[in-house]
């Protein structure tokens, strides 16, 4: 069951594209990643699959990537998975100040490359292990 033992991803984001681009890089990294289009599908996705990482975007238009964060904090289930917050380059200082006050894991701005994506995502994977 080599399938087991790889980590889950789950990416929360309403363009399909962006999911599909994330797959691509992380899948040829021997992730398993799951897309969910949009904040309330992303939300039933993460409680059903707990899966190891969450990559969160911020601006959906069902239900946005903080309500997401929020609902995944208020319950012990999901409370303890890592969440990466993607975020566009025009948001505002804002929404990076609150990551921090919100302690998110980490975040990455859009348009990313490749390597910062991978880089983000096993940081926060060994961080958790270690802690």
């Amino acid at each position: 069951m080599p399938k087991s033992n790889l980590k889950r991803i789950i990416c929360v984001e309403d363009e399909a594209e962006m999911i599909d681009l994330i797959r691509l890089i992380l899948n040829r990294r021997g992730f398993d990643v799951k897309g969910a289009n949009g904040g309330k599908e992303g939300l039933e996705t993460i409680r059903r699959e707990l899966p190891d990482l969450v990559l969160l975007d911020l601006m959906m238009p069902d239900m946005d990537g903080w309500e997401v964060y929020q609902q995944m904090k208020a319950d012990a289930a999901t409370r303890d998975i890592p969440v990466i917050v993607v975020t566009a380059k025009a948001q505002s200082i804002d929404k990076v100040l609150g990551l921090h006050i919100a302690k998110v894991d980490d975040y990455i701005s859009k348009p990313f490359s490749p390597q910062e994506l991978l880089t983000s995502v096993e940081n926060v994977l060994s961080r958790k292990k270690s802690g």
